[in-house]
């Protein structure tokens, strides 16, 4: 077995449970701050130059939510619609209802052929069903072709981010990685020399391959045709020189007509990289057709649902389908620029992750996910899709808290976060608020014993210097101020 399987099974997921302690150690990381904060930057100046006109913009994202608005409330008729054309295309429809499912499916297809070697552009899909895992399993080679996604996969890592998923790298700690791990490779820090190290091996993998996979960001049901924007060609190469062709995609992903592409990919790579468009976009509708000199003789598509039709069940929740994976959410995120995103031990980071892991994972593992988040609304005023995920994150607060409300679909896992404790303060806290009688009584208490407190608090409250009560009371304070003292 080779080295990158040998690090691909090295990969686990970490419980929801220990998100205080790794969000810890990633505050710690002075490194680790300093280099996402300046690449969070970065990337907000890009794409901030991409939209100098802001009325502009919001006519641009209103189109775009209406598109993807659409999309959803026709999802089911869109699918099924989508699987009728593909299939007279000659692509053949498999749905998958987990990811063991999606990831069976895919090992079938590659047993079938007797393929030894899998080369993989860009899926965030395939991440979330951990499908490297499965092919090493079943004894297949499963290598990620994106230049990023090679990098995390080599040292045993999970992507940090759904566009740049190794941009926690410097280039000096891939350097010493290709140095150690990829053979033949000399220790370089040349940026040029590092990539051409990738591409050498990543060239020879493309003609060898059996299979290629794919992921998908628009399926466009009135064509059969799947759309895959990409930057590398890596992308390109997976899907057409390989025999067989394997894409893989979330349900959401469907849109009715082309005519719904252009908005959606317009404001895709300008919110995600500041690039006025990508390098490469790919529209694949059916295998090679004959006389053709390039393609894959076979082309698959899996669907998968993975917890998707739990957040299209609720009118509320089913924004979160809305997303077109661009990750502005997350390069603006004041929490997620701190602390990256291996700290959330999710495949997908930021306020996005906060608010669809919930529905792939479950509350009992992700409930502590959706507390990770300032409200600021920096995600909302970003979002090209104009996902209300402050709103989304209130409200799943309040289902890890709180039993299934009457009229309400329950969430897999809600509840996981309710406490006895934490209901009798709310509870006193919601009595002493809604009567004005306690609540004096309360305020007079506390401005008498206010020497009682703590000198040092744990949370935000932490600071250089003690906390310390204030020398005056408030009315003292406004009343110095108005006669100027």
């Amino acid at each position: 077995m080779n080295t990158v399987q040998e690090n691909t099974q090295a990969l686990k997921f970490i419980p929801a449970s220990e998100f205080k302690n790794r969000t810890t150690e990633a505050v710690s990381d002075q490194h680790l701050r300093q280099s996402f904060r300046g690449a969070m930057d970065f990337l907000m100046a890009k794409r901030a130059a991409q939209f100098p006109d802001l009325a502009a913009f919001e006519a641009q994202r209103g189109l775009a939510e209406h598109i993807r608005k659409y999309s959803l409330s026709r999802l089911p008729d869109l699918l099924e619609q989508l699987e009728r054309t593909l299939t007279a295309n000659g692509i053949q429809v498999h749905w998958a209802e987990n990811a063991e499912q999606a990831n069976a499916l895919i090992v079938g297809i590659a047993r079938k052929h007797a393929a030894k070697l899998m080369v993989k552009g860009k899926s965030m899909v395939s991440e979330e069903t951990e499908l490297n895992h499965a092919m090493a399993a079943a004894g297949i080679e499963a290598l990620e072709s994106d230049m990023g996604e090679y990098i995390v996969q080599l040292n045993g890592e999970k992507p940090s981010h759904i566009i740049m998923p190794a941009i926690h790298k410097t280039k000096v700690q891939i350097a010493k990685l290709f140095a150690e791990k990829v053979p033949g490779a000399n220790y370089t820090e040349s940026v040029d020399e590092l990539i051409g190290i990738g591409r050498a091996v990543l060239r020879e993998k493309f003609m060898t391959a059996e299979i290629g996979l794919s992921g998908v960001n628009f399926a466009v049901a009135e064509t059969g045709t799947l759309c895959l924007v990409e930057n590398e060609g890596n992308g390109r190469m997976c899907t057409t020189v390989p025999n067989v062709h394997i894409a893989i995609t979330g349900i959401e992903k469907v849109v009715e007509k082309l005519e719904h592409v252009p908005p959606l990919f317009g404001l895709l790579t300008r919110s995600a990289t500041g690039q006025a468009i990508t390098t490469y976009f790919n529209m694949i509708s059916r295998p090679r057709q004959p006389g053709e000199k390039d393609g894959p003789q076979e082309v698959h598509l899996v669907l998968l649902d993975n917890g998707r039709t739990q957040a299209y069940a609720d009118e509320q929740l089913r924004a979160t389908l809305q997303c077109i994976r661009c990750g502005a959410c997350m390069n603006h995120c004041p929490v997620y620029t701190r602390i990256g995103g291996h700290a959330y031990g999710t495949t997908y980071p930021g306020p996005i992750g906060e608010i669809i892991s919930p529905h792939l994972m479950g509350l009992a593992a992700t409930h502590a996910l959706p507390t990770a988040s300032t409200l600021c609304g920096a995600c909302d005023e970003v979002c090209p899709v104009k996902i209300p995920i402050p709103d989304l994150l209130i409200r799943l607060r309040g289902e890890a808290t709180h039993d299934p409300r009457p009229g309400h679909a329950p969430l897999v896992g809600q509840g996981a976060a309710k406490s006895t404790l934490m209901n009798i303060v709310w509870a006193g806290w919601a009595a002493l608020y809604t009567r004005p009688a306690l609540y004096r009584a309360f305020g007079w208490l506390a401005t008498r014993f206010r020497f009682l407190t703590p000198p040092v608090q744990s949370g935000w409250t932490v600071s250089r210097t003690p906390m310390k009560p204030a020398s005056r009371t408030l009315h003292e304070l406004v009343a110095r101020r108005r006669s100027g003292r």
